[in-house]
């Protein structure tokens, strides 16, 4: 039997007080078009931040991430780049400086999750594996290479992960979380080498969103399986707009002294 989960929807419709604590600050979103990514453009926007946004292929979501952050009262641009082409860092980050005069805060976020086959099954198909692998894994890495080499004194990098990296809760999640789990060793190798600089590395561990992404791959984000309900201490899919905070706290001068760090914002799936 089906499980209705609440959306949480009056956490996504308070009111977010424009506290301006990123103001003068610029910050990159990858993916940024749509879902938590889009959702964390307007949030580091609420905060003063100006913003870029990657995107692939959905140029008019893009427009109107770019309209609504500029409704706010800072620059935004869109850019487009492939996160699963590696050669589209360094034009990307340029561009960002290129275009609103610097980079501080980078949010890996692009990302792409194909599951439900074993690793064992004929069926699975191993080129679009690789490709998420290019994406969620290589695609971050050389970003967040291509950002070090432009970001300041007190830069902040902050990767999207799953909980999934930590807790592997049922079969056919294998090359998604492995490629997830890659990440927090990457970011904890990163912030010993950026520490000197005083450059925060650090992941946040999403759970199931109210996402294109999570309904594509669970048909409902709406009327999840049981064995959702069982794995999770707080049974219900995340806000948008909750696991965004945790990551503009990342973002902002209270953090400053969190690095190497797993935020899990996932109602208790790795608990």
């Amino acid at each position: 039997m089906n499980v209705r989960f609440p959306l949480a929807s009056h956490l996504t419709e308070k009111d977010n007080p424009m506290s301006q604590s990123l103001a003068g600050k610029v910050a990159l979103v990858t993916g940024g078009s749509r879902g938590l990514g889009a959702a964390t453009a307007l949030a580091l926007a609420d905060q003063g931040a100006d913003v870029a946004i990657s995107y692939v292929a959905s140029a008019e979501k893009a427009a109107a991430v770019v309209e609504s952050l500029k409704a706010k009262g800072v620059r935004a641009v869109a850019i487009q780049a492939d996160q699963g082409n590696r050669a589209c860092a360094e034009p990307l980050i340029a561009n960002v400086v290129g275009q609103l005069g610097k980079l501080d805060i980078l949010v890996n976020n692009a990302a792409i999750a194909l599951q439900g086959k074993t690793i064992d099954d004929p069926q699975i198909d191993n080129d679009a594996m690789d490709r998420q692998w290019a994406i969620n894994t290589m695609g971050v890495i050389a970003t967040i290479r291509a950002a070090v080499k432009v970001l300041p004194e007190g830069g902040r990098i902050i990767s999207v992960g799953s909980g999934v990296g930590t807790r592997i809760a049922f079969p056919g999640l294998t090359d998604y979380a492995a490629s997830k789990a890659a990440i927090v060793g990457y970011t904890r190798g990163a912030a010993r080498d950026l520490g000197r600089r005083n450059i925060t590395v650090n992941v946040v561990q999403a759970g199931v969103m109210d996402t294109d992404m999570a309904a594509g791959v669970l048909g409902s984000v709406e009327q999840l399986p049981p064995a959702f309900e069982q794995a999770h201490a707080i049974p219900r899919v995340a806000a948008l707009s909750e696991v965004a905070a945790a990551i503009v706290f990342l973002a902002g001068p209270d953090a400053a002294f969190i690095t190497g760090s797993v935020i899990d914002v996932n109602g208790g799936f790795t608990a």
